[in-house]
C-alpha cells in the first residue's frame, strides 16, 4: 500500500532537492556588492519619513475583515445555488439563517461606524 506513494514522495523530494540546490547555487554565485543605496528601505522614491512599524486605524482591521467574511459567503452560496432543489426547504432556511448572520453583522458593523473613512 505504501508503494503508491512513493511517486509522490519522489516528487517532493525533487521539488525540494531543487528548491535549495537554486537557493545555494543563488547564494554562492550571486553578486555580492552591497551599497548604502541598495541596502536602505525603497519607499516609492523618497527617502523613509516614518517608521514602518506605524499603528493603523481599527477601522482598516474592520474592513479587512468584513471582505474576508463577504468572499466565503460567496464561496458557500455558488455551490448552494447548485444543489437548491436536492436540499428543498430545510437547505432553504438554513442559507436563510447564514445570510441572515452575516447581514445582522455588516449592520452591526455599519452602525460602529467601522465604514466611514476619514
Amino acid at each position: 500500500m505504501l508503494a503508491e506513494y512513493l511517486p509522490t514522495l519522489l516528487f517532493l523530494i525533487v521539488a525540494t532537492g531543487i528548491g535549495v540546490a537554486l537557493l545555494i547555487i543563488g547564494n554562492l554565485l550571486g553578486p555580492k556588492r552591497p551599497s548604502a543605496e541598495k541596502l536602505s528601505a525603497y519607499e516609492c522614491g523618497f527617502v523613509p519619513f516614518e517608521d514602518a512599524r506605524m499603528q493603523f486605524d481599527v477601522r482598516y482591521y474592520l474592513i479587512a475583515i468584513q471582505f474576508i467574511i463577504f468572499d466565503l459567503e460567496i464561496i458557500f452560496i455558488v455551490p448552494w445555488t447548485q444543489v437548491f432543489h436536492d436540499l428543498g426547504a430545510r437547505g432553504l432556511v438554513t442559507m436563510g439563517l447564514f445570510v441572515g448572520m452575516l447581514f445582522l453583522g455588516f449592520v452591526y458593523v455599519w452602525k460602529k461606524g467601522a465604514l466611514e473613512w476619514e
